[in-house]
């Protein structure tokens, strides 16, 4: 299993924890497998067509997944998986919506 780290914004979802262990052979498996432990988490990371969400950056031990393989970068038991929400600057209403989808729904 690879260890997932869950931002502050998302551990609603965890119940609190920082890191939580999800299985699967593929980055992709991995994130796919949060949304048994953590339901709703999915729909804050995946759009409609099942990829990442533009704000949601993923790195595979230290390294942005944008760069290996995207969701079908290879993952090992004993990996370790961050999610990193992107952070801008500014009064964008785009920016807004993208920090509010982070937030958890009322």
């Amino acid at each position: 299993m690879a260890t997932v780290r869950i931002p502050t914004p998302l551990r609603t979802y965890t119940q609190n924890q920082a890191e939580v262990k999800a299985a699967g052979k593929t980055v992709g498996e991995v994130l796919k497998a949060l949304e048994g432990s953590a339901p709703g988490i999915g729909t804050r990371l995946f759009d409609e067509k099942g990829a990442l969400k533009r704000y949601v950056n993923v790195f595979h031990n230290d390294e942005d997944i944008r760069f290996l393989k995207d969701l079908d970068t290879p993952v090992a038991d004993g990996d370790t998986l961050s999610i990193i929400p992107a952070i801008a600057g500014g009064s964008d209403p785009a920016a807004e919506v993208e920090r509010d989808a982070f937030r958890p729904e009322a």
